[in-house]
């Protein structure tokens, strides 16, 4: 385990096993299981930051665990179990990957990221303002930055290497590539997941404004959920109290640090700046505050 100076862990090894590394997770294939440690990093524009936020991956992998179980009923989830005891030797042996891992289905990886838009904010936001369209798709005008949509739109991209960038792609190129009824099924199982976390969060003082899931198929051919799920890595949150339509409300999640790379001009290109020691506190606050309003004590809180 490689640790920073500020006690974010930055990188796992375990002898004996290959190792995928993400942008933040750390992953082990185990033949039909794989093994994904949530490592302490912190990426923003498809960049991975020098500096770790100490405790975040405990945070991000305590987060989707409670929502792979919430919403298990509308999608089936690739969780096996979040517990260390239940893992293989010698991962069982290992007490730093307690709430910052969790055992998995191996599934054949739908090569999409299927984002779900409920606000108009961010790329969706300045597209709309050029051409009245979000990912091609025409919208009514009228709206400002931070309105909430009409209806909920389902705007997928294709999934980069690492390093990339995502590109938008229509739901009907996608459909092209993979099959009307497979990109359909995406779209219904991407909006009502969406949905239902939305009405949770804002039960909860939270505006989920956008999110993306990924997804893939087990050998049966189901559409598995996968990776992640609704976390401040992978959505956009918003404090109902603070939340204004025509500007960008303060959010719950990584797009403090984005901000904040802008503000000092960073071209969103490595190698990255390092990270202001208020900056590393603000982002753990922002991470486990969303946290624990998200799962209201449904789950077993991190150990920070």
């Amino acid at each position: 385990m490689k640790f920073d100076k500020r006690g974010a862990l930055m990188e796992t090894e375990i002898p004996g096993f290959s190792k995928i590394q993400g942008k933040v997770r750390d992953i082990y294939d185990l033949g039909d299981k794989l093994l994904i440690i949530v490592t302490d990093r912190l990426s923003a524009f498809d960049v991975i930051m020098y500096d770790g936020v100490p405790g975040k991956g405990k945070v991000l992998n305590s987060i989707s665990t409670f929502w792979f179980r919430k919403l298990s009923h509308i999608c089936p989830n690739h969780l096996i179990s979040a517990n260390v005891a239940d893992y293989p030797t010698p991962f069982n042996a290992i007490p730093e990957l307690q709430n910052r891992s969790m055992l998995v289905r191996k599934l054949k990886v739908i090569p999409y990221e299927c984002i779900v838009r409920g606000y108009l904010t961010g790329s969706g936001w300045a597209e709309y303002k050029k051409q009245g369209t979000v990912n091609g798709q025409p919208i009514r005008s009228g709206y400002q930055n931070a309105s909430k949509l009409d209806n909920v739109l389902f705007t997928p991209t294709t999934k980069a290497e690492i390093g990339d960038h995502d590109m938008a792609i229509s739901v009907e190129d996608m459909a092209k590539d993979i099959g009307d009824n497979l990109a359909t099924r995406l779209r219904d199982f991407s909006i009502r997941l969406y949905q239902e976390a939305a009405k949770h969060a804002e039960a909860r003082g939270i505006i989920l404004a956008d999110t993306k899931f990924e997804f893939g198929l087990d050998t049966n051919g189901s559409i598995i959920l996968a990776d992640e799920a609704l976390t401040p890595d992978s959505s956009r949150f918003w404090a109902k109290d603070t939340y204004t339509v025509g500007a960008n409300p303060p959010s719950m999640d990584k797009q403090f640090v984005r901000d904040w790379l802008d503000a000092i001009q960073f071209n969103h290109q490595p190698p990255p700046p390092p990270l202001p020691d208020g900056v590393i506190a603000k982002t753990q606050a922002i991470y486990t505050e969303c946290y624990h309003r998200l799962t209201d004590g449904e789950t077993c809180a991190p150990q920070l």
